[in-house]
């Protein structure tokens, strides 16, 4: 993925202010340990490229276009967390005027230049639970996945691990004891960065021979273990009104990317859709279920995974959807 010229002209706050809006993607009711709120995604177009800016608060009006439009307005005090290759993400706020700065109370996602897959994935779409084989893996959903490695889909987590980007919010960068251990730690784009109730860190491995879960063999077992304890050590050393019994940490499968990476959440963050069944799995029950396997070859690629998919997703559209209508 790479972004227009334009990007590296514009300020990542003036960005949110030049989107214009033309529609809602979505809206989807989430639950937090303190509150009920709403998220929404609005494409929309800078410079006459398309975007997706997602927005979260206690409620939001979307009834009609020009309510839409009057909220994007309202914001105020866009604030830059940070940015890499097309992700960036905001503080803002969204008061209507009066004499002060209002605190921030929006945490902001833009997405630009975003592509027909981006669109796709942040729009309403009915679900479907999919029992994905060994066969189905190996000979249709593997090279999927080798065939979105290749269009560089990986740029932005590269960027990370090579040092180019993000580096201020690296929490820690750890060498292991070689190449295949290193990992590195920072803030999920989601996280507002201070909640501590709803907490959502990332670790990225460094080694590339593991695109997901799929990968792991029973020989990684002593990898996975140490790699969960340094997570563990590594959070509540830079938060210690934690503990580690108060951290939950699963990996995605399908994963939004395909480069190994563990999610750390607050166990008192509410699971919704992305810590579902079908989408979440937990990195102790993975430790487990490899354990558990014959011999050190044996592999995730070796059983059947059932998970869900939106049908709007080129998995559905391509290898699910087809393998439905022949059976």
């Amino acid at each position: 993925m790479t972004g227009s010229s334009e990007n590296t002209k514009t300020t990542p706050e003036a960005l949110v202010s030049k989107f214009q809006v033309e529609k809602l993607l979505k809206q989807e009711f989430i639950l937090k340990p303190d509150q009920n709120g709403r998220r929404i995604a609005l494409l929309g177009t800078i410079d006459g490229q398309q975007g997706i800016l997602t927005a979260e608060r206690a409620a939001f009006a979307t009834e009609s276009l020009e309510v839409l439009q009057a909220f994007h307005a309202a914001l105020s005090g866009v604030h830059n967390l940070g940015d890499n290759d097309i992700y960036r993400w905001y503080l803002a706020s969204a008061s209507n005027g009066g004499a002060g700065a209002a605190p921030p109370d929006l945490k902001l996602n833009l997405i630009w230049p975003c592509t027909a897959q981006h669109i796709k994935k942040y729009s309403d779409q009915t679900l479907r639970m999919v029992t994905e084989t060994p066969a189905i893996y190996q000979n249709q959903v593997r090279p999927f996945m080798r065939a979105k490695r290749d269009e560089g889909r990986l740029n932005w987590v590269f960027n990370i691990l090579e040092g180019r980007t993000e580096q201020e919010d690296v929490i820690l960068r750890d060498a292991g004891h070689g190449p295949d251990d290193a990992f590195l730690m920072l803030p999920d784009l989601n996280w507002d960065r201070k909640t501590l109730n709803s907490l959502h860190l990332l670790a990225l491995v460094h080694r590339r021979d593991i695109w997901s879960l799929r990968d792991l063999q029973k020989r990684h077992v002593p990898w996975l273990c140490y790699l969960r304890q340094r997570v563990l050590d590594a959070t509540v050393s830079m938060y210690p009104d934690l503990e580690q019994d108060q951290l939950k940490l699963y990996v995605h499968y399908q994963p939004t990317y395909y480069h190994f990476h563990i999610h750390v959440v607050n166990v008192m963050l509410e699971a919704g859709a992305t810590q579902a069944t079908g989408k979440a799995f937990g990195l102790e029950n993975l430790i487990s279920q490899l354990e558990s396997m014959a011999d050190d070859d044996a592999s995730m690629a070796d059983v059947s995974l059932t998970y869900y998919l939106g049908e709007a997703s080129e998995l559905w559209t391509e290898i699910f959807a087809p393998l439905k209508r022949q059976s």
